[in-house]
């Protein structure tokens, strides 16, 4: 670059440096401290040793876990593996136990891991489903969750103290030879499907049944471990897309590795199930903490269930299952299940009639991981978490969303519906009607300018002069307001937000008279403003399409008037 005059690209690698959050790093594999390479890497493994040092007393005796995905770059050399060598080396090089994984695994066998050997942190080298180039490193806590503040801050201020790299910690040799790496692939592998097996409630009929299953692993690790799963199960195995059951960093087959993106990545799955004569599709996203299904309708035509639609039939299965063993209900004032604050209230309505406990918490599995360990340690049993962003967590055993176990619990519920001669379509309507409809939509733009982002939201904090949110949106009128970056609630007594509030991140939810709820928020790892808009129907007969209608309606005015992507040049989310 300096030979070639390249300021630009230099400024952009080295002019700034990663920030580390509670999601750890995410960033593209390149040279610079803006990116992730061999010295960012050993740099950040650095500073969160040191910070575990300080922090856990027991760490030289407990140790760290640390697993890959399969990306890699070979421009630049990094690769997921590489990355959680190097960081393996520094812990080990300090007299830390590692369990090091010896091959790729899904994210959530890191946070199973922690738990399960009881270690004092774990780290996941991966950057879930971004596009190829990217890379991340992210971090769990001791009690199984990821991070929160205020550790976030105290790793990266360690970070900054411990720039320069020890002598041993280009040595990847450490991770061969030496007494403190232990190599966890063989007995987690067992464990973690003996433990998802009290899941199962209905093993002799997953022997029996005839439904088909197509998965795919887009490209990641998640083949081997859903097959896993389906076996834990006593299910057949799923027929797996030939094409995209094989880990590769290139992700030839789709433009986006993301599963979220609906039906253009799941065009090899759909064809394959036509093949077979399946009607139902389960997709991972790449390190297979996340799942997006879809079933064939009487139609012919594919519906892909959003993370809204799957929380409610998981949530609804989950609830079912558990009321099954537990006849009497004596058990149900400890029961919980939690959800983010952007995601569909679905629960809180199954929750109200049924008489267990629901409860929301911040955008992000970092918070309802957190918050069930502390319900746990309290002796309360949370059943279910999701968040609309197709991340489920159905077992204990794994404080984080997990594509794997939530596979092999949807497939059994398929198989149960199905001898009642229902689909999920069919049952999520069932839902919808003994609970009330909720329908949900949600979208984003894409900008790159923080200063856009920046103006954006104080316009809608000073809409009719200063310190006054918008009264309408359209023709729709706004009943309360609650301002999670500044922490106002218009519906609290004092004004006050419930939930915890951060200047960090841009969040406003608008609540209408319609009793349509909308949230807008920014990415913490893409460079996309989001927003979810949800309208709920009381129990009954409602007419969903209706309802539908009018929340296109809602979305669009939202998306005129409080996003003005003309006004504030933003570009649409590809179709």
């Amino acid at each position: 670059m300096v030979t070639k005059g390249n300021t630009e690209e230099l400024q952009r690698c080295f002019g700034s440096r990663m920030e580390f959050g509670t999601a750890g790093l995410r960033a593209a594999m390149g040279a610079g401290t803006s990116q992730m390479n061999d010295l960012t890497i050993i740099q950040t493994t650095q500073g969160f040793c040191r910070y575990l040092e300080k922090t856990c007393s027991d760490l030289k005796k407990k140790g760290v876990v640390i697993g890959f995905d399969a990306r890699s770059h070979p421009s630049s050399g990094g690769s997921s593996k590489r990355f959680a060598r190097l960081a393996a080396a520094t812990f080990i090089s300090q007299g830390v136990p590692v369990y090091l994984f010896s091959s790729i695994v899904p994210t959530p066998f890191v946070p199973y891991t922690v738990i399960h050997l009881k270690l004092s942190a774990g780290i996941m080298v991966t950057a879930s489903h971004n596009p190829k180039q990217d890379n991340g490193y992210k971090v769990y806590w001791g009690n199984g969750a990821q991070i929160i503040s205020p550790h976030d801050k105290g790793i990266a201020q360690a970070i900054e103290e411990n720039l320069e790299p020890w002598p041993q910690a280009w040595e990847e040799s450490l991770t061969e030879k030496s007494p403190f790496l232990h190599d966890p692939y063989q007995s987690i592998n067992k464990d973690y499907f003996k433990d998802i097996q009290r899941h199962c409630f209905y093993r002799n009929l997953n022997k029996e049944t005839q439904l088909k299953f197509v998965h795919t692993s887009v490209h990641g690790v998640g083949h081997e471990f859903v097959q896993s799963a389906f076996k834990a199960f006593d299910f057949s195995p799923p027929f797996a897309v030939p094409e995209q059951k094989d880990p590769d960093p290139e992700f030839p087959t789709v433009k986006y590795p993301n599963p979220e993106e609906g039906k253009g990545v799941l065009t090899l799955s759909f064809a394959l199930a036509e093949k077979v004569g399946a009607r139902i599709v389960l997709a991972n996203d790449p390190d297979a903490d996340r799942l997006a299904v879809a079933e064939k309708q009487e139609s012919g035509e594919w519906k892909v269930f959003s993370g809204n639609e799957l929380g409610a039939l998981l949530g609804w299965w989950i609830f079912t299952c558990w009321k099954k063993q537990h006849p009497d209900l004596g058990a149900i004032k400890d029961i919980y299940m939690l959800s983010s604050t952007v995601s569909s209230k679905i629960l809180r309505a199954i929750a109200l009639k049924e008489g267990f406990h629901f409860e929301e918490t911040l955008t992000g599995f970092k918070w309802m991981g957190n918050r069930a360990k502390q319900l746990e340690d309290q002796g309360k049993t949370v059943l279910f978490a999701f968040e609309e962003a197709i991340g489920y967590m159905c077992s204990p055993v794994v404080l984080d969303k997990d594509g794997v176990s939530a596979a092999a619990i949807t497939a059994e519920m398929s198989a149960f519906l199905a001898t009642k001669n229902l689909s999920l379509s069919q049952q999520l309507n069932a839902i919808y009607k003994e609970y009330g409809c909720h329908v949900t939509k949600a979208s984003y733009f894409i900008c790159y300018d923080q200063k856009t982002i920046q103006g954006l939201f104080e316009k809608l904090r000073n809409y009719d002069g200063k310190d006054t949110y918008p009264k309408t949106c359209g023709k729709f009128s706004v009943s309360g307001v609650r301002d999670l970056t500044t922490g106002y609630d218009s519906d609290q007594p004092d004004k006050k937000a419930v939930l915890p509030s951060s200047k960090s991140s841009q969040m406003i939810t608008f609540t209408f008279s319609n009793r349509g709820v909308a949230t807008m928020r920014t990415s913490g790892t893409e460079p996309k403003i989001k927003y979810y808009a949800e309208l709920c129907a009381p129990p009954g007969n409602s007419n969903i399409e209706k309802l539908k209608a009018e929340l296109d309606e809602l979305a669009s005015a939202i998306e005129k008037y409080f996003f003005e992507p003309e006004k504030n040049k933003l570009q649409v989310k590809p179709e």
